[in-house]
């Protein structure tokens, strides 16, 4: 079964962009509404094995994940779901699923500074939602929550930041969702023209590839 056929009917947003680029990364969005049914215990092996073999400076793999699986541990689910902020715990408390992504600051190697630590972490995370997308599942990524409370509530150790916090969730009925998430919800998608994010050589010099790139 394709992940178009897996999703909610109503809830298929493809990227607007050349048919050439991958389904799996035009199918790829950020819904805000969920079915809550739970997901299974094979499906998020799945999508953290996909994670799991992500790039990563020196080989890393500095990026951790805490998994709060409502059907599970229904308390753990709760406790991640209060370190977000107002707004989105409106509608991720819906998600069966809340993985908290964390990153480790310092090379195991050698204790120094790992600066990439971050942009791997996104790469394991971008893994995760690509096998998702396949999956017919839903995530929407996070920045809108407390690390410190994440820290405290996790028992996040010294040396390790939170990055992000994932709902994860079948696709659910935008009526659920209050009328200005329902609106945004339902809304085309859009990205910034290539001309504004893409330089020829040299800063503001915009790259062209002789096409309208968009």
């Amino acid at each position: 079964m394709t992940s178009q056929e897996q999703t909610h009917p109503d809830m298929r947003k493809p990227a607007p962009t050349d048919a050439g680029v991958h389904e799996l990364i035009r199918e790829r969005w950020s819904p805000r509404a969920f079915s809550g049914a739970p997901i299974s215990a094979h499906d998020l092996a799945l999508l953290l094995k996909a994670a799991q073999w992500a790039p990563s400076s020196m080989n890393e793999q500095p990026w951790r994940f805490v998994v709060a699986d409502r059907s599970r541990d229904p308390e753990m689910h709760a406790r991640v779901l209060s370190t977000l902020v107002p707004a989105n715990v409106a509608w991720a408390q819906r998600a069966p699923v809340l993985i908290v992504a964390i990153a480790r600051m310092a090379y195991a190697r050698n204790g120094a500074l790992n600066r990439h630590a971050f942009y791997d972490t996104g790469a394991a995370v971008v893994q995760l939602a690509l096998q998702a997308t396949s999956m017919g599942l839903g995530i929407h990524q996070m920045g809108g929550f407390n690390p410190d409370q994440a820290r405290a509530a996790l028992s996040i150790p010294e040396g390790y930041e939170p990055v992000v916090v994932l709902a994860v969730g079948r696709h659910g009925d935008a009526g659920e969702l209050s009328e200005e998430l329902r609106a945004r919800e339902l809304a085309p998608r859009q990205r910034r023209p290539l001309i504004e994010t893409v330089y020829n050589g040299v800063w503001d010099q915009p790259w062209s590839s002789g096409e309208n790139a968009g």
